[in-house]
């Protein structure tokens, strides 16, 4: 069993509430950093001093926030309205068990039973407007006793590593499996330059922390640490137009926001082939990272971004190949201490 992921998968931090997260990354890096810190945004900044040998300062990205929900409304029969903080398919939602407000109270998001539709409803989807969060709550006073509007409430969802396979089940991988690979990178010896490691918040609305970090910090450099959507189920032609589950790291070239820095993405791809580590190009097209935000910093600078494929990004319920999230930690290691002022030198 993965003791870090079950911990930070099962951690709650929907995006603008992640304070329950940070504490626990706190705890877990604290012995093995030179100094942290946590700005207004609420980004966690930890520095891991390095044997000197460059004169780098080199950031490296996870975002610690999940998708999750928003209290909107109390109803007069004390079911809650809801919106989302992050992005849903409306299909992922109905009858899941989530945990609202800092009370954790138990609810289960429904609508109406399928034995009250009309026919022509039938094939349609609900949508999220027409869903309620039920608390077993007798009335709207019950229920605004135990939860507030602007309560965050999150999925609930324990970690699981299936039988006989490498893969794990759980919720927040994205992007909690990059946050378990940064912890591990800081665990281990210094880096010929000195790193500093940001777990950011707000990501899923907009890329808001590490916009924040990145001009705090001022890096030479950044790598990102990712979880991306895999998408490999059967399809028409039974090709992937992103990446596969257990096929190794996911290395972007170019996504919805960014295009990586290429000698960056150079490095990583020669350091994989040098070290014998799998890894997978995450086809150009849509989507984003912190990476967005983090390029565009003060006068820009060269960042890429290495991920975890991970099935169902974005529902209750995520799933992950744990050697992927093996290799990516490897392969980020491997490609920082092999980093040189000259890989990151523009000709």
């Amino acid at each position: 069993m993965n003791d870090l992921l079950r911990q930070l998968t099962e951690a709650v931090g929907v995006a603008g509430a992640e304070k329950e997260v940070r504490l626990l990354i706190r705890d877990l890096i604290a012995d093995h950093v030179d100094e942290w810190r946590v700005d207004t945004m609420g980004n966690l900044l930890a520095t891991k001093r390095g044997t000197g040998q460059y004169d780098l300062r080199v950031l490296v990205d996870a975002h610690m926030d999940e998708v999750g929900l928003l209290i909107t409304d109390i109803d007069s029969g004390g079911m809650l309205k809801f919106t989302n903080a992050g992005g849903f398919d409306d299909r992922a939602l109905l009858g899941k068990v989530v945990q609202v407000g800092p009370q954790k109270i138990t609810g289960v998001i429904g609508a109406r039973a399928i034995h009250l539709l009309k026919r022509n409803e039938y094939s349609k989807v609900v949508k999220m407007d027409a869903m309620r969060i039920d608390i077993g709550a007798k009335n709207k006073d019950a229920a605004g006793a135990k939860v507030k509007i602007g309560d965050y409430a999150a999925f609930v969802t324990n970690y699981e590593e299936l039988d006989g396979s490498r893969t794990a089940i759980g919720k927040a991988f994205d992007n909690r499996a990059g946050c378990a690979a940064l912890v591990e990178l800081l665990r281990g010896e210094p880096f010929p330059f000195d790193l500093v490691a940001a777990f950011t918040v707000q990501e899923e609305v907009g890329l808001r922390g590490a916009r924040v970090a990145s001009y705090a910090v001022k890096p030479d450099a950044a790598l990102v640490l990712e979880c991306t959507p895999a998408y490999d189920l059967p399809n028409d032609k039974d090709v992937s137009p992103n990446v596969a589950m257990g096929r190794g790291v996911s290395v972007y070239v170019m996504d919805a926001r960014t295009i990586q820095d290429p000698k960056l993405v150079a490095h990583l791809m020669a350091t994989a082939d040098a070290k014998a580590i799998p890894y997978q190009v995450r086809q150009p097209g849509g989507g984003g990272t912190n990476t967005g935000a983090i390029q565009r910093a003060g006068a820009g600078l060269p960042t890429a971004t290495l991920a975890v494929p991970g099935r169902y990004a974005h529902t209750p319920t995520m799933m992950i190949n744990l050697d992927d999230y093996e290799n990516l930690v490897r392969l980020a290691d491997a490609a920082l201490r092999g980093l040189t002022p000259d890989i990151i030198r523009r000709a």
